[in-house]
Parts: structure tokens; C-alpha cells; sequence
């Protein structure tokens, strides 16, 4: 990493309150469109730093806008605020005072990076033009982007170009990895419930049983990406649930499955939906039973722009040096709201490697915890982005 000498002491004397920033969101997690406490921490931390602060946008989302020079030039920096349903198990003294609550995707470290970089640029003004700092709810689960989106986002917030980033713990610390095009996918959920008939375990005959259908919709789903989907387009349909029964000697009356579905190709997506559909009512039908479909479509894949890409790659290089920066061989399956605003402006996606060891907790992990070593780095990337994309003339 290289930090400019004139920007060094600046760093290094806002290191510890990053620290401290990051400590306290990971001790008050909130799940997402409830994130009222965090809203509140963040907004209060900009208004001090001098910023125009905007509330409200998906309930709490915070916009913070600062102006410095006559350029009409503006960017837009994004970092996610809402935690996750899980019982964190990390042991750390910061840990979740919020039972069943956790930031175990590092949004933690997201908001915090975000905040000492404003903080930076705020008193260094080294930059001539507008930044928009967008403090986004809800990435995980509710689709908060498009929220904004819909509440006037960049109507209100115009913004030549918009960027964000997300740690990874199983990518070397301090390497920077994107691509252009596709790099997350769409993200698709279905809930498929089985109406049977049910009865007692020792007499199957006078019942329709439910798991057993159930059982064949699941085994019938792992060939629609093996034989109705091109090799060559990526795609998944996972089975992550499936509930049915009591006891052993009881045949229940229903049962259900809950599919999560990737995909990055539009005409593809279609295919999917259509194959479960046609999948689960003939197969229920085949042991005289009925299924009814929750399908829901959910977020579109998130597309890099190829300028900002390019970009953020060469930034990135000469910020962090070549060998450090890499571009992705292959999306991945993961998927993240991002994708509504590079829908609406140009922009770019990437990756922050964290990783400590090899066996690394994953993210969404209960013993997932950010690390707290890459908070200079992405502080200082998010300033240099700034202070580079409206570099004073």
C-alpha cells in the first residue's frame, strides 16, 4: 500500500477512531430497514465532519454530500450498513450485544472504512468537485439499493460514476480483485409447498405422502443446470431447506422446500423458472398430490462498466502496486443490490482481499470477524479514489 507522505500522519492519527468506529457498529448490529441506531451513529458522525447530511432515503439510509472547488464532476462511494440473523459465536470483546444479531459479512468494516475517509477528505479538501457518500441499508436481504433507487437516489444525489467495495477473507490480504462485465450474479428464491394427505406411518397406502414427492422434486431439480441449461452459461438451483414431519410414525400433510437460484443470463433466468415450475407440478402430480409456488424474483446480476473498471483497476495498481491487483477469472454466484445502482450510473464493484490464514472463518460465518489491519487500506483507497477522480486541476 502506498500512502502518501503528506496524507501519512493524517492516517495514522485517525487509524484508532476507525478502530473504535468499527468496534461499536460491530457491537450494535441491526438488521436490515431497522438499522435506526447505526442510521442515527453514521448521520451524527458526518454532521460533525461538516457534511450535508440526507435522511430517510429506504427509512435509513444516509446520504452525506460535500462540495469543494467549480467542477461539476461528482462521484458517489457506497457502503452497506445492515448485519445478519445469526448468533455470533466470534468470542470478541466487541461482540454482539444484540442476541441472534451479527455483522458477519463485514459491513462493520465497510461503514467505518467509509467514515475515516470522510473524514480525511473532509479536512484535506485535495479534491474539485462533488462526493456523495452513500450509507446504504438493507444489501442483505431487502434489496436496499433499489429502495434508494426509488426514493429519488440520483435525482437528488447526481452522480457521474459510483463505487463500492466488499472484504473477502479467502482472497490474500490486500489484494485487490475485480473484473468487467458480470461479476455477481442474479439471485433468485422459491418457496415449492407439497400438498399430500397425511396419516399413520404403518399404513403409507391410505395416505399421499408428501416427503416422498418431495424427495423426487429435489432429485428432478439437479438436472435442469445439467441438461436444460447451456454448458457454457453459469447457473445454480439449490435446495437449502426442506421441511416436512414430526415423527417417525406420522405421515404429515404437507411439505416444503425453500430453493435459492443464480443465474447471470436474462433468457436463462426465464429457463429456470420455467423448468421448477413444470418440475415440481409434474412430479407432485405423478403421486397424485398438487404444489403451489412462491417464486420470487430477486436481485439482477451486478454488471461492472467497463471505463470505471479500468479505472479502478489502474488506481489500484498504482496505489497498491501490480502485483496485488488481479482480475477475476470468472464471476461469482454470490449476488449483492449493488447491481440497481451500476443499472443507473456507471460504475464499478470489487473485491478487498482480508485473509489472516487459510482456515479464515467464510463470510456469514458465526465466527466471522472483519479485519481490523485492512481498515487503512481501505480508508486510504477510498480517499485516493476521491482526491484522484476529482483531482484538482
Amino acid at each position: 500500500m502506498t500512502i502518501k507522505p503528506d496524507a501519512a500522519a493524517a492516517f495514522a492519527n485517525h487509524m484508532p477512531d476507525v478502530v473504535a468506529i468499527r468496534h461499536h457498529l460491530h457491537r450494535n448490529p441491526e438488521i436490515g430497514l431497522s438499522e435506526f441506531k447505526t442510521s442515527d451513529f453514521v448521520a451524527a458522525q458526518l454532521e460533525a465532519m461538516g457534511y450535508d447530511v440526507t435522511r430517510g432515503l429506504a427509512g435509513t439510509g444516509v446520504v452525506a454530500t460535500l462540495r469543494n472547488g467549480s467542477s461539476e464532476r461528482s462521484i458517489g462511494i457506497r457502503a452497506d450498513i445492515d448485519a445478519l440473523p445469526i448468533h455470533e459465536e466470534t468470542g470478541a470483546e466487541y461482540a454482539s450485544e444484540n442476541p441472534g444479531v451479527m455483522h458477519a459479512c463485514g459491513h462493520d468494516g465497510h461503514t467505518a472504512m467509509l467514515l475515516g475517509a470522510a473524514k480525511i477528505i473532509a479536512e484535506r479538501r485535495h479534491f474539485d468537485g462533488t462526493i456523495h457518500l452513500i450509507f446504504q441499508p438493507a444489501e442483505e436481504n431487502f434489496g436496499g439499493a433499489r429502495i434508494m433507487i426509488e426514493d429519488g437516489l440520483f435525482e437528488r444525489f447526481p452522480c457521474d460514476a459510483v463505487f463500492a467495495l466488499h472484504n473477502e477473507p479467502s482472497l490474500p490480504f490486500g489484494h485487490f480483485v475485480l473484473r468487467d462485465g458480470p461479476i455477481m450474479a442474479a439471485v433468485d428464491e422459491c418457496k415449492i409447498t407439497i400438498h399430500g394427505h397425511g396419516g399413520h406411518g404403518a399404513e403409507p397406502q391410505t395416505a399421499l405422502d408428501p416427503i416422498v414427492a418431495g424427495a423426487s422434486i429435489i432429485m428432478a431439480l439437479q438436472t435442469i443446470v445439467s441438461r436444460n441449461i447451456h454448458p457454457l452459461t453459469p447457473t445454480v438451483v439449490t435446495v437449502g431447506a426442506f421441511h416436512a414431519g414430526v415423527a417417525s410414525n406420522v405421515i404429515p400433510e404437507t411439505a416444503e422446500m425453500l430453493l435459492t437460484i443464480r443465474s447471470f443470463d436474462a433468457d436463462a433466468r426465464d429457463e429456470l423458472e420455467k423448468r421448477i415450475r413444470m418440475i415440481a407440478e409434474g412430479q407432485a402430480a405423478s403421486y397424485g398430490m398438487s404444489v403451489t409456488l412462491d417464486y420470487q424474483r430477486g436481485y439482477n446480476p451486478t454488471v461492472n462498466h467497463k471505463a470505471e473498471t479500468d479505472y479502478i483497476m489502474g488506481l489500484a495498481t498504482r496505489f497498491a502496486g501490480a502485483e496485488k491487483v488481479s482480475e477475476m477469472p470468472r464471476p461469482t454466484m454470490g449476488a449483492e443490490d449493488f447491481a440497481y445502482m451500476l443499472e443507473k450510473r456507471p460504475g464499478a464493484y470489487f473485491f478487498l482481499g482480508t485473509q489472516r490464514t487459510e482456515n479464515d472463518p467464510s463470510l456469514h460465518h458465526p465466527k466471522f470477524d472483519f479485519n481490523d489491519e485492512i481498515l487503512p487500506i481501505g480508508t486510504a483507497f477510498w480517499v485516493e479514489l476521491a482526491e484522484d477522480y476529482l483531482k484538482v486541476a
